[in-house]
């Protein structure tokens, strides 16, 4: 078996583990393998074993890829967003994740809109509030929320995340708790598209265990995958 292979049914075993922990299915945990600097030959090793949802960074690498990969694939796009980049991306991916302002959903909903194409969506909130880092902050998420809600062909699915970079995984947990209340809260005024089923996009492949104990419902796992980026 390829290393690939194996890394994948251990994170999937581990996967069902921390949601049985935690008193969830397994089946309620989406895996994004991230592939970003990923050959295509590797990419297409892991879909032969069944993996079919993945994540890129960066838009010019996900146009010469993406095209050589199939139609069965989905695509998130998980990188900062661009407001002139928001065409191809829309054309390209499934469901963008980093959504932190309101001129990029304007954009998107509006190439959405030429493509006849209703586009998902989540908001990503900077929960370290870091100011060098993507990511609207925790209180002004509400208003973000609000006024996507205008934008007729978005469709916003739920909250992602990219909390500090911790040497020890429990340290993210504050901040995937904060983003599930915060989703919560946001849930119960009724912001999302689905508000009983909101995504959770949290957790990597470092500290992804404790994203699903604290409500991921898509972890975002590359390294663990893919192995260390040249």
């Amino acid at each position: 078996m390829t290393p690939i292979y194996t890394n994948l049914t251990h994170i999937l075993h581990t996967i069902q583990q921390a949601a049985q922990q935690a008193g969830r299915q397994a089946g309620s945990v989406k895996l994004v393998a991230v592939s970003k600097t990923v050959p295509v030959a590797q990419i297409k090793q892991a879909i032969s074993y069944g993996q079919l949802l993945f994540g890129e960074n960066y838009l010019q690498e996900a146009q010469e890829k993406i095209p050589h990969l199939g139609k069965e694939v989905s695509w998130h796009f998980i990188g900062r967003l661009q407001s002139n980049k928001c065409r191809d991306v829309v054309e390209l991916f499934d469901v963008v994740e980093t959504v932190d302002r309101l001129k990029v959903a304007k954009r998107l909903d509006e190439y959405a809109a030429s493509l006849n194409k209703r586009l998902n969506v989540l908001v990503q909130v900077n929960t370290g509030e870091e100011e060098q880092k993507a990511g609207v902050f925790p209180d002004a998420t509400k208003a973000l929320l609000e006024a996507i809600a205008a934008c007729k062909h978005l469709s916003c699915r739920g909250l992602m995340a990219l909390p500090p970079v911790f040497d020890n995984p429990e340290a993210s947990r504050p901040h995937f708790r904060l983003l599930r209340q915060l989703a919560e809260h946001c849930a119960s005024r009724e912001l999302f598209y689905n508000n009983q089923q909101v995504e959770l996009s949290m957790g990597m492949s470092g500290d992804y265990t404790a994203a699903i104990e604290e409500g991921a419902t898509i972890i975002r796992v590359g390294t663990a995958i893919f192995g260390a980026r040249s």
